[in-house]
Parts: C-alpha cells; structure tokens; sequence
C-alpha cells in the first residue's frame, strides 16, 4: 500500500486510548480555553483524521512563512499550504496546556488539547505575504482570502491531542471517515491501484464519466469519491445534498464494489493550485495511489488559469516530494457527435456546438425553475434531488 506522507506509518493526532481520552477530558475542564475558529477547528479535524500526516499540531511563524513561499518548512518537510492556529485572542503564554473549543458546535465542546510551544505576533504584512503565496491573489472578494486575513494576527504553535471531530461525525455518520479508516477499508476491499476524486459540488455526468475514465486508463480497482464536508461560500450545495445526490449516482449507475463514498471535515480554502496540491498529500495519506485534478481544480472566480492545478506538479513539487500520482483531466461533456462522454481535447473535430455544455449559473437556474438539465447532462435521479433541494429553498 502506498505510503503515507512524510512518514512510514500514519500517526493520527486523535487520541484512541479510552483510558488517555477520557482523562484528557477530565483535564480539560480545568485548562485555560480558547474558542478558536472555524479554520483553525478544521484544521484540528484534519490533524486528528491523520490527513495532515506527519504533523503533530499547528506550524510556527517561521514555518508558516517558509510553507508559503517555499512549500517547505524550515526542516524540509514538502507541504503545500499553512497549518496554523491564528487567532484574536491574547493572554496566552508559551509553555501553557490550553483546551481548544470548538466553535462550529453548540456548547462549544474541547477539540483538542494543545501544548503551546509559541505565541507569536504575525505582522499584517506578514498576512498579506502569506495570503498572496497561497492564494494568488490579495482581492478582498476572493473568499480565501477574505476569511485567511481575518483570522487575527496571534499565532499559536504546538503539538495538539484531538478529542472529536466536531459535527462531522454527528451529521454525516456514512459519509465522515479518517484517513485511517479510507486506508482499512481499501485494504478490506483488496485494492491496491486506487483513484480519488475531489469535489464540492454534486456530481454530474462529465464528473461521472471522468472518474470511469480515469479507473479505466489507470486500470484501478476502484474510487473514492472524497467530499468536502466542511464551510463552502454562499450559493454552494449543502454538504447533505451533494451526498445524497452522489449517492444515488453511484448507487445506480456504478458497479458494485467499484466506488467507496467518503467525506472529509475541512472548510474549502478556494486556494487553486495550492490547494490541489494539498489535496494530493492528504488524498495519498488516505492511501489513494492517483487523484484526479481537472481543470479550474479547488478555484473560484477567474483568479487562477484553468489548468494552474495541474502545472503546480510540474513546477512548484520537486520530483519525489510526493508518491502519489495525478491523473490529468480536461473539461469533460457529452458529444453529440459521439453520443457519449469524452475529454474535450480528445476530440479535436468537433466545435463548441457539437457539445452539451451548460454553465453552473444556467444548471442552479433550470433546477430553480423546477427544469431538469438534459440526461446528457444531469443524470434524472440526481437533478430529482437538486430541484426538490432547489424548490425547498424558494429557488
């Protein structure tokens, strides 16, 4: 089985001992808290589901930074993007034991507990480096970067012991699984050649046909579906839409025991490339041996080129930093000429009206109207469900 990041073994931050658990609790109660936020909570989720192998806890400022300019930290350790606990809070010192609440759960239940080694003061230009490293761009509007720049200027840094998985667990006890789950079940299932595909939207024909394409060229015994599960932007389908949504997809168009439906407890960072980067680390800490980056991969707007997520292997990841592979999607629709789904750049005679292409905006718009896509598009059972959700909603 592929190895996990960084390590020979996967080394989960969630505390599993009952005995060491329930007396982390305990301890709890009488450690200083800190709320902190919804970035910082995911973070800890990740770190706790063993996605963020081999991390211990939240980076330094002096890590934080190389990892934004360098994709290193000052030790060597390749990783894309920040791991940080950034907060508005002060009054905390280094050397504490705090417990961290969480702030996406009623009651604000302890996330982890942390052993502060630093606190630190991140400048405000220190921010803007960063931000522009990881995001692109310093636009207010992008909402990585408005959420990343207003996370506060007070870095805590240290190695953290994870209690729960916030409402990931509670809300979505089908979908949720840790890294160390993904990689058992791979196992019970005998694969040993596994394809991931990322996604935050619904699943529509193009993106199933993509994952059939990709399993196929790849000769892979089988795919794992990985949805985020965590804070999108406004407009987003909900996260329980999408999974009922693609669980029906798989359910009826996909053969049995070829795809597993899974979830993971992150908020989106609309970073791009670095972002898809990221993705490759944690989906190769699941055990997947290829993940799938199509085009315009974790983007928003037009800030980033269409296929900047699949340059970013070739320019910005040395060779040998990471073991899985990418499978390098281009905009997939379905051929009228062809009467099936392909890559539009395999398909070089036909023009733009040889293809059913519709846009997102004229997709929310038709379903809002109570109006299927057409089947070459949107599979019926699955556009069912995105106009019942849609109708809910008032459109």
């Amino acid at each position: 089985m592929i190895a996990p990041h960084g390590s020979e073994t996967l080394n989960p931050r969630f505390v599993y001992d009952t005995t060491k658990h329930e007396a982390l609790l305990h301890e709890a109660q009488s450690l200083p808290s800190l709320l902190v936020n919804s970035a910082a909570a995911a973070n800890a989720v990740m770190l706790g589901a063993g996605y963020f192998n081999p991390l211990d806890g939240y980076m330094n400022l002096a890590d934080a930074l190389s990892v934004a300019e360098k994709l290193h930290t000052t030790d060597g350790l390749f990783w894309p993007v920040p791991v940080i606990n950034l907060t508005r809070e002060s009054g905390i010192a280094a050397g504490s034991r705090i417990a961290l609440r969480d702030p996406n759960v009623e009651g604000n239940p302890v996330l982890a507990v942390m052993d502060v080694e630093a606190v630190e003061t991140v400048s405000d230009e220190q921010i803007r480096f960063m931000a522009e490293k990881i995001f692109g761009t310093l636009d207010p509007e992008h909402p990585g970067v408005a959420t990343f720049t207003g996370l506060g200027n007070t870095l805590l840094s240290g190695p953290i012991q994870v209690l729960n998985f916030s409402y990931f667990q509670s809300e979505f006890p089908d979908t949720f699984r840790t890294a160390v789950e993904i990689r058992n079940e791979i196992v019970e299932r005998g694969w040993k050649t596994v394809v991931a595909f990322q996604t935050r939207n619904p699943m529509h024909r193009a993106h199933e046909e993509l994952c059939r394409m990709a399993k196929e060229r790849l000769g892979a015994d089988g795919i794992v579906i990985h949805m985020l599960l965590g804070k999108l932007k406004k407009g987003d389908i909900p996260a329980d839409v999408r999974d009922a949504c693609i669980r029906k997809m798989v359910e009826v168009y996909f053969e049995p025991n070829t795809v597993m439906i899974t979830g993971y407890g992150f908020d989106m960072l609309y970073a791009g490339p670095r972002e898809a980067v990221l993705h490759a680390v944690f989906r190769q800490n699941m055990g997947a041996t290829h993940l799938i980056v199509g085009r315009d991969h974790a983007g928003v707007g037009d800030y980033y080129g269409p296929f900047d997520a699949q340059t970013i292997f070739d320019e910005q990841v040395p060779e040998g930093a990471l073991k899985i592979e990418i499978f390098r999607a281009d905009n997939t629709a379905f051929s009228k000429k062809l009467g099936r789904v392909v890559m539009m750049r395999e398909a070089p005679d036909h023009s733009k009206e040889d293809f059913i292409a519709l846009s997102g905006t004229k997709v929310r718009e038709m379903l809002g109207q109570g109006i299927a896509p057409p089947p070459e598009f949107s599979r019926p059972e699955v556009a069912q469900i995105l106009m019942d959700y849609y109708r809910s909603t008032g459109g």
